[in-house]
C-alpha cells in the first residue's frame, strides 16, 4: 500500500472513466438559492487530521476525512498518516469520519464484490479502532468507479465522491460527485479560486478535496497557505460550509 499506483491512462482508462460517468447513474435532483461547499480529505494523513481540521476550525466549519484504515499508523508518500486517536479527536469534535477502502486499491478495476468486502473491512477497522458513527459517504480511490459498484455502494452509502472537477448542480450523479483538487501550487490554486468564482455565478454543490497540508506537500497535497486561502475565498464568497452527509441533507431537503 506504500508503493504510488497510478490507474491505467490511455484509450483505455478514457473509456472505462466515461462508462463511469455515463452509466450506472442516480441524478440528484434540487434547486438551491445558495452555493453549498463542502471540504474532504482523503487518506486522511496526520497533516490533514491536524493542520487541515484546525484550520477549517478556524473558520468555524468541518470537513469530511476519508479514512482507509489500511494507512492508519503507517508512513506513505503523503508523509505520517492518521490514527485511532485522530479519527476520534475529529468525530469528536464534529467533523465527519467517510468511508474509502481498507486496501485503497482500483476500484475501477476490481470486481464488485471484492470492493464490496473490502469496504466492509473497513468500516469494521474504524468501528474497532473508536469511530461511533457509521460512515454515510464514500470517496472512491483514485476516483476510478465502474458500474454496477456505483448502485452497490449506495447502499451502505447514502452518496458516493470521485475527482472529476466540477460544480455539482442538479442532474449530478449520487454515484458519483464532482469534487475540486486541492494541489498543484499555484495553478492548482487559481483552478480552485475559479470554481468558487463559478459557483458564485450560479449555486450548486462545490466540493473540494486534498490529501496532506503541510509546508513541503505530496504531489496531491498543499499547503497551509493554500488551504487557507481557498477558505477564506469560500467565506468571502458567503458560501455555506458543510460535511458531505451535511450538505446532503441540505440537497435532499431541497428536492
Amino acid at each position: 500500500m506504500n508503493a504510488i499506483y497510478t490507474p491505467p491512462s490511455g484509450l483505455h482508462g478514457k473509456l472505462r472513466r466515461y462508462a463511469a460517468r455515463a452509466l450506472d447513474r442516480t441524478p440528484l435532483s434540487y434547486r438551491l438559492d445558495r452555493t453549498l461547499v463542502s471540504f474532504s480529505f482523503d487518506d486522511v494523513p496526520q497533516s490533514a487530521a491536524t493542520t487541515g481540521a484546525e484550520i477549517l476550525e478556524r473558520f468555524g466549519w468541518r470537513g469530511t476525512f476519508y479514512a482507509a484504515a489500511g494507512f492508519t499508523e503507517r508512513t506513505t508518500h503523503l508523509g505520517a498518516m492518521h490514527t485511532d486517536a485522530d479519527l476520534a479527536r475529529l468525530e469528536a469534535s464534529g467533523h465527519e469520519i467517510g468511508c474509502h477502502t481498507f486496501a485503497h486499491d482500483d476500484a475501477g478495476g476490481a470486481p464488485v464484490a471484492a470492493t464490496l468486502a473490502d469496504c466492509g473491512r473497513n468500516r469494521d477497522r474504524l468501528r474497532h479502532g473508536g469511530v461511533k458513527a457509521p460512515p454515510r459517504t464514500f470517496a472512491f480511490p483514485y476516483g476510478e468507479a465502474r458500474p454496477g459498484l456505483k448502485s452497490a455502494l449506495l447502499k451502505p452509502y447514502r452518496a458516493l465522491r470521485g475527482v472529476r472537477p466540477g460544480v455539482n448542480r442538479t442532474g449530478a450523479d449520487r454515484g458519483l460527485l464532482n469534487a475540486v483538487p486541492l494541489d498543484g501550487g499555484e495553478p492548482g490554486l487559481a483552478r480552485a479560486l475559479d470554481y468558487i468564482e463559478d459557483a458564485a455565478l450560479s449555486p450548486g454543490w462545490l466540493i473540494f478535496f486534498g490529501h496532506d497540508v503541510r509546508e513541503n506537500p505530496s504531489e496531491w497535497g498543499c499547503t497551509p497557505a493554500f488551504l487557507e486561502t481557498v477558505c477564506d475565498a469560500v467565506r468571502r464568497a458567503g458560501f455555506e460550509v458543510d460535511t458531505m452527509a451535511g450538505a446532503l441533507e441540505t440537497i435532499e431537503a431541497a428536492q
